[in-house]
């Protein structure tokens, strides 16, 4: 057998071998999407609580709802930023918002979470999304600013800050983060790159249009919010108890509450 035929019948059985390429994908149909730097899923329910089930934040309920039906509808809308308090209903207003959205118009507005690393192939999917006549709200979850996190907070400012092509009016970020220090300025003796990096966080949460803040629950909102979980289910609730199970944890917050109606339907025998 010749040399070049011997190569030919490798590289066609390599290819035999090779998985076959995605198919496109369609960004007109689902609710939601989960892009991993290459490619995207579509996801079919848009995990989400009713926008009346999230009590404690109903300025920031108000505040990103508007910004979410103005992207859908083609009007002027801004980029987000959620802070503030871990627990406290950043991530699950992102995703109800939308939702609440969705249910005038599922075709309106679609979700694409970006998945961890996948921060540096903003451009491809900003091109891929430009083409569609859908809006679209793309979601950067829990958005880290440690030693590693400085070169994705850089991509993300620039990519904020546009450049020669221009990301299109009908895509937008939302972004949630813990750290304080996103939004804050901190009078320290810290050393000169300490300063640095916060300098980066501040210049980055100034890129946004809208910043909500979410603070920790004080005791009174605290139970209002299990209220909110428990009441439509008919379940009643001890303040003490409900307190000291929030003690336990180390916080009140949105979520500590959550988990706390969570375990007394399952005392009752009920779905949460």
């Amino acid at each position: 057998m010749k040399r070049g035929d011997a190569l030919e019948r490798i590289a066609a059985a390599l290819e035999r071998l090779a998985p076959p390429p995605a198919p496109p994908t369609d960004w007109l149909t689902a609710p939601a999407y989960v892009w991993d730097g290459e490619t995207a899923r579509a996801v079919t329910v848009l995990d989400a609580v009713p926008l009346a089930q999230l009590h404690g934040i109903a300025a920031q309920k108000a505040a990103l709802k508007s910004n979410c039906e103005r992207l859908a509808r083609g009007a002027a809308a801004h980029d987000v930023l959620l802070w503030g308090a871990r627990g406290m209903g950043k991530s699950a207003l992102v995703r109800a918002a939308v939702a609440d959205v969705q249910a005038s118009d599922p075709h309106a507005l679609a979700l694409v979470q970006i998945a961890p690393g996948a921060l540096p192939t903003f451009p491809a999917l900003v091109a891929e999304l430009a083409q569609q006549s859908r809006a679209f709200l793309l979601f950067i979850d829990d958005l880290g600013f440690g030693a590693d996190g400085r070169a994705e907070m850089l991509a993300l400012r620039s990519l904020l800050d546009g450049g020669v092509a221009p990301r299109p009016a009908h895509v937008r970020l939302v972004v949630t983060a813990n750290r304080r220090s996103i939004v804050e300025r901190e009078d320290t003796s810290a050393a000169i790159h300490e300063r640095d990096e916060r300098d980066d966080a501040l210049a980055l949460a100034d890129r946004f249009g809208l910043t909500l803040g979410f603070h920790p629950a004080d005791k009174d909102t605290y139970l209002a919010i299990l209220a909110g979980y428990t009441a439509p289910l008919g379940l009643s609730f001890d303040a003490e108890e409900a307190m000291a199970f929030a003690i336990q944890r180390g916080n009140r917050s949105g979520r500590t509450a959550l988990q706390f109606a969570t375990e007394l339907a399952g005392r009752a025998g009920l779905m949460l």
